[in-house]
Protein backbone atom coordinates (compact mmCIF):
# COMPACT_ATOMS: atom_id res chain seq x y z
CA UNK A 1 0.00 0.00 0.00
CA UNK A 2 1.37 3.41 -1.02
CA UNK A 3 2.08 5.54 2.02
CA UNK A 4 1.34 8.57 -0.12
CA UNK A 5 -2.30 7.54 -0.40
CA UNK A 6 -4.85 9.87 1.19
CA UNK A 7 -5.97 8.90 4.68
CA UNK A 8 -9.45 8.25 5.97
CA UNK A 9 -9.59 8.98 9.69
CA UNK A 10 -11.49 6.53 11.87
CA UNK A 11 -12.42 6.82 15.55
CA UNK A 12 -13.61 3.47 16.85
CA UNK A 13 -14.38 1.42 19.89
CA UNK A 14 -11.81 -1.33 20.34
CA UNK A 15 -14.39 -4.00 19.55
CA UNK A 16 -14.09 -3.25 15.82
CA UNK A 17 -10.29 -3.38 15.59
CA UNK A 18 -10.12 -6.88 14.13
CA UNK A 19 -12.89 -6.17 11.62
CA UNK A 20 -11.24 -2.99 10.38
CA UNK A 21 -7.82 -4.64 10.11
CA UNK A 22 -9.35 -7.47 8.12
CA UNK A 23 -10.80 -5.07 5.56
CA UNK A 24 -8.22 -2.30 5.31
CA UNK A 25 -6.23 -3.82 2.42
CA UNK A 26 -9.37 -4.38 0.37
CA UNK A 27 -10.62 -0.88 1.11
CA UNK A 28 -7.29 0.65 0.10
CA UNK A 29 -7.33 -1.26 -3.17
CA UNK A 30 -10.93 -0.31 -3.97
CA UNK A 31 -10.88 3.31 -2.82
CA UNK A 32 -7.28 4.47 -2.91
CA UNK A 33 -7.55 5.54 0.74
CA UNK A 34 -5.67 4.07 3.67
CA UNK A 35 -7.39 3.88 7.03
CA UNK A 36 -5.85 5.86 9.88
CA UNK A 37 -7.64 4.29 12.81
CA UNK A 38 -7.70 5.17 16.49
CA UNK A 39 -9.23 2.49 18.72
CA UNK A 40 -10.10 2.89 22.38
CA UNK A 41 -12.99 3.07 24.84
CA UNK A 42 -16.10 4.41 23.12
CA UNK A 43 -16.46 7.25 25.62
CA UNK A 44 -12.91 8.38 24.91
CA UNK A 45 -13.53 8.25 21.15
CA UNK A 46 -16.64 10.38 21.51
CA UNK A 47 -14.65 12.90 23.55
CA UNK A 48 -11.96 13.05 20.85
CA UNK A 49 -14.57 13.76 18.18
CA UNK A 50 -16.18 16.52 20.24
CA UNK A 51 -12.75 18.00 20.92
CA UNK A 52 -12.18 18.42 17.19
CA UNK A 53 -10.10 15.36 16.25
CA UNK A 54 -9.93 14.61 12.54
CA UNK A 55 -12.63 12.06 11.81
CA UNK A 56 -14.29 10.69 8.69
CA UNK A 57 -15.92 7.55 10.11
CA UNK A 58 -17.04 6.63 13.62
CA UNK A 59 -17.67 3.16 15.05
CA UNK A 60 -19.30 3.43 18.47
CA UNK A 61 -22.24 1.96 20.31
CA UNK A 62 -25.59 2.44 18.63
CA UNK A 63 -26.73 4.75 21.43
CA UNK A 64 -23.69 7.02 21.13
CA UNK A 65 -23.95 7.23 17.35
CA UNK A 66 -27.65 8.07 17.61
CA UNK A 67 -26.87 10.86 20.04
CA UNK A 68 -24.13 12.23 17.78
CA UNK A 69 -26.50 12.10 14.84
CA UNK A 70 -29.07 14.09 16.81
CA UNK A 71 -26.42 16.69 17.68
CA UNK A 72 -25.29 16.99 14.06
CA UNK A 73 -21.89 15.32 14.47
CA UNK A 74 -22.86 12.27 12.40
CA UNK A 75 -24.46 12.59 8.97
CA UNK A 76 -28.18 11.84 9.19
CA UNK A 77 -29.05 8.50 7.59
CA UNK A 78 -25.42 7.35 7.32
CA UNK A 79 -25.40 4.96 10.29
CA UNK A 80 -25.22 1.21 9.66
CA UNK A 81 -25.31 -1.49 12.34
CA UNK A 82 -22.38 -3.91 12.44
CA UNK A 83 -23.90 -6.31 14.94
CA UNK A 84 -24.01 -7.10 18.63
CA UNK A 85 -20.91 -7.95 20.63
CA UNK A 86 -21.13 -9.89 23.87
CA UNK A 87 -18.85 -9.39 26.85
CA UNK A 88 -16.89 -12.43 27.96
CA UNK A 89 -14.26 -13.93 30.24
CA UNK A 90 -10.72 -14.66 29.06
CA UNK A 91 -7.67 -16.54 30.28
CA UNK A 92 -4.12 -16.76 29.00
CA UNK A 93 -3.77 -19.31 26.22
CA UNK A 94 -2.95 -22.70 27.70
CA UNK A 95 -4.41 -21.96 31.14
CA UNK A 96 -7.32 -24.12 32.33
CA UNK A 97 -10.75 -22.79 31.44
CA UNK A 98 -12.70 -22.09 34.64
CA UNK A 99 -16.43 -22.67 34.96
CA UNK A 100 -18.20 -19.31 34.56
CA UNK A 101 -21.64 -20.38 33.36
CA UNK A 102 -23.56 -19.26 36.46
CA UNK A 103 -23.20 -16.25 38.76
CA UNK A 104 -21.89 -18.54 41.50
CA UNK A 105 -19.27 -20.11 39.24
CA UNK A 106 -18.20 -16.70 37.95
CA UNK A 107 -17.89 -15.41 41.50
CA UNK A 108 -15.63 -18.32 42.46
CA UNK A 109 -13.51 -17.91 39.33
CA UNK A 110 -12.99 -14.21 40.04
CA UNK A 111 -12.11 -14.86 43.67
CA UNK A 112 -9.57 -17.49 42.60
CA UNK A 113 -7.86 -15.23 40.04
CA UNK A 114 -4.46 -13.76 40.86
CA UNK A 115 -5.12 -10.73 38.68
CA UNK A 116 -8.12 -9.45 36.73
CA UNK A 117 -7.63 -7.41 33.54
CA UNK A 118 -10.43 -5.24 32.16
CA UNK A 119 -11.02 -1.92 30.36
CA UNK A 120 -11.63 1.56 31.76
CA UNK A 121 -14.44 1.36 34.36
CA UNK A 122 -15.55 4.91 33.59
CA UNK A 123 -15.42 5.20 29.77
CA UNK A 124 -15.44 1.66 28.34
CA UNK A 125 -18.74 -0.17 27.91
CA UNK A 126 -17.38 -3.51 29.15
CA UNK A 127 -15.41 -1.91 31.99
CA UNK A 128 -18.44 -0.06 33.33
CA UNK A 129 -20.47 -3.26 33.16
CA UNK A 130 -17.77 -5.35 34.81
CA UNK A 131 -17.50 -3.04 37.81
CA UNK A 132 -21.26 -3.20 38.25
CA UNK A 133 -21.09 -6.99 38.05
CA UNK A 134 -18.49 -7.42 40.80
CA UNK A 135 -20.41 -4.99 43.01
CA UNK A 136 -23.57 -7.02 42.46
CA UNK A 137 -21.65 -10.18 43.36
CA UNK A 138 -20.48 -8.46 46.56
CA UNK A 139 -16.76 -9.00 45.94
CA UNK A 140 -15.38 -5.58 44.99
CA UNK A 141 -13.50 -5.16 48.27
CA UNK A 142 -12.07 -8.67 48.11
CA UNK A 143 -10.78 -8.11 44.58
CA UNK A 144 -9.54 -4.54 44.99
CA UNK A 145 -5.83 -5.42 45.06
CA UNK A 146 -6.17 -7.68 42.01
CA UNK A 147 -8.11 -5.36 39.70
CA UNK A 148 -6.00 -4.18 36.78
CA UNK A 149 -7.87 -1.64 34.62
CA UNK A 150 -6.51 -0.40 31.28
CA UNK A 151 -7.63 2.37 28.93
CA UNK A 152 -9.44 -0.13 26.69
CA UNK A 153 -10.07 -3.84 26.26
CA UNK A 154 -7.35 -4.33 23.64
CA UNK A 155 -4.61 -2.97 25.91
CA UNK A 156 -5.98 -4.99 28.83
CA UNK A 157 -5.88 -8.25 26.87
CA UNK A 158 -2.45 -7.50 25.41
CA UNK A 159 -1.06 -6.83 28.88
CA UNK A 160 -2.60 -10.03 30.22
CA UNK A 161 -1.11 -12.05 27.36
CA UNK A 162 2.35 -10.66 28.15
CA UNK A 163 2.08 -11.04 31.93
CA UNK A 164 4.50 -13.55 33.36
CA UNK A 165 2.11 -15.23 35.77
CA UNK A 166 -0.62 -17.83 35.52
CA UNK A 167 -4.08 -17.79 37.07
CA UNK A 168 -5.17 -14.53 35.48
CA UNK A 169 -8.66 -13.64 34.24
CA UNK A 170 -9.82 -10.95 31.86
CA UNK A 171 -13.20 -9.45 31.13
CA UNK A 172 -13.94 -7.44 28.01
CA UNK A 173 -15.87 -7.69 24.79
CA UNK A 174 -15.51 -11.01 23.00
CA UNK A 175 -14.18 -9.37 19.83
CA UNK A 176 -11.18 -7.98 21.74
CA UNK A 177 -10.51 -11.38 23.30
CA UNK A 178 -10.71 -13.20 19.97
CA UNK A 179 -8.24 -10.97 18.12
CA UNK A 180 -5.57 -10.89 20.86
CA UNK A 181 -2.79 -13.50 20.43
CA UNK A 182 -2.01 -15.42 23.60
CA UNK A 183 -5.54 -15.08 24.99
CA UNK A 184 -8.39 -17.61 24.98
CA UNK A 185 -12.10 -16.92 25.27
CA UNK A 186 -13.66 -18.94 28.08
CA UNK A 187 -17.29 -17.97 27.47
CA UNK A 188 -19.65 -15.05 27.36
CA UNK A 189 -20.87 -13.79 30.73
CA UNK A 190 -23.69 -15.77 32.35
CA UNK A 191 -27.18 -14.91 31.14
CA UNK A 192 -27.90 -13.02 34.37
CA UNK A 193 -25.01 -10.64 33.60
CA UNK A 194 -25.15 -10.73 29.82
CA UNK A 195 -24.10 -7.58 27.99
CA UNK A 196 -24.59 -7.49 24.24
CA UNK A 197 -23.59 -4.13 22.78
CA UNK A 198 -24.71 -3.14 19.28
CA UNK A 199 -22.01 -1.31 17.35
CA UNK A 200 -22.80 1.13 14.57
CA UNK A 201 -20.66 2.83 11.94
CA UNK A 202 -21.50 6.29 10.68
CA UNK A 203 -20.06 9.11 8.59
CA UNK A 204 -18.73 12.09 10.51
CA UNK A 205 -20.26 15.45 9.62
CA UNK A 206 -16.69 16.78 9.43
CA UNK A 207 -15.53 14.11 6.95
CA UNK A 208 -13.05 15.45 4.40
CA UNK A 209 -14.26 12.85 1.90
CA UNK A 210 -17.87 11.90 2.53
CA UNK A 211 -17.83 9.61 -0.52
CA UNK A 212 -14.91 7.51 0.73
CA UNK A 213 -16.32 7.51 4.27
CA UNK A 214 -19.68 6.26 3.00
CA UNK A 215 -17.91 3.53 1.05
CA UNK A 216 -16.06 2.36 4.16
CA UNK A 217 -19.26 2.23 6.21
CA UNK A 218 -20.94 0.22 3.44
CA UNK A 219 -18.02 -2.23 3.33
CA UNK A 220 -17.90 -2.70 7.11
CA UNK A 221 -21.64 -3.32 7.38
CA UNK A 222 -22.26 -5.02 4.04
CA UNK A 223 -22.60 -8.67 2.99
CA UNK A 224 -18.98 -8.83 1.81
CA UNK A 225 -17.82 -8.58 5.43
CA UNK A 226 -20.48 -10.80 6.99
CA UNK A 227 -18.19 -13.81 7.52
CA UNK A 228 -15.43 -11.60 8.95
CA UNK A 229 -17.87 -9.97 11.36
CA UNK A 230 -19.10 -13.35 12.60
CA UNK A 231 -15.58 -14.74 12.97
CA UNK A 232 -14.60 -11.66 14.96
CA UNK A 233 -17.45 -11.95 17.46
CA UNK A 234 -20.18 -9.78 15.95
CA UNK A 235 -23.64 -11.37 16.05
CA UNK A 236 -26.65 -10.47 13.93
Amino acid sequence: MNNGSPQLFLLSGGAAYGLVCGLEARFAQESGYRIAGTFSAVGAMREQLLAGAACDVLILTAALVAGLQDSGHVVAGSARALGAVKTGIAVKAGDPLPAVGTPGELRQALLAARGIYFPDPLKATAGIHFMGLIRELGIEAQLSDRLRPFPNGASAMSAMAQAGEAGLLGCTQCTEILYTPGISLVAALPREFELATVYTAGVSASAASAQAATALVALLAGPQAAALRRAGGFED
